[in-house]
């Protein structure tokens, strides 16, 4: 059985999850609404703004590392014959967001570019809130590259 990552990053199917991801990542920042979608939406532009190509880097450079901290997940969730993986991650929500985090916490641990990782800390306190309501989302994503076998 191969895992989800194996899957996902499979070269004929990265460049339509890379354009997924940031479809779903658009579209999760354009439904925010709020105080806390301000200052969600302010870093999101920064990031997108930033340079030619950045934000297309990022999520190239990010989704393996993220596709690898799911396949515990996946696995389980296979294992278990559940039947939505997006119903999944929301019951595992807690787990999951730290474990996604911990992809974004260790880049902007190592990222020289100051403002990149000054907008990721002021939205970093209230992301896991904002990844629990997008875990439907990234979970139905992720089905459309691996199925359960």
């Amino acid at each position: 059985m191969t895992t989800l990552s194996e899957e996902l990053l499979r070269p004929e199917n990265l460049p339509s999850a890379v354009a997924d991801c940031k479809a779903l990542i658009d579209g999760e920042v354009a439904g925010k609404s709020g105080v806390s979608a301000t200052a969600l939406k302010a870093a999101y532009k920064v990031v997108t703004a930033f340079a030619p190509g950045y934000y297309d880097t990022v999520v190239t450079n990010l989704l393996p590392s993220f596709a690898r901290q799911l396949d515990p997940y996946w696995k389980d969730f296979t294992d278990s014959g559940g039947s939505s993986f997006g119903d999944y991650l929301a019951k595992n929500s807690d787990a999951v967001c730290e474990s996604l985090l911990e992809v974004t916490d260790n880049l902007a641990g190592t990222s020289s570019r100051a403002v990149i990782v000054k907008a990721y800390k002021t939205v970093r306190g209230g992301a896991g809130k904002h990844i629990e309501a997008a875990l439907p989302n990234l979970g139905a994503l992720m089905e459309r590259y691996a199925s359960p076998s």
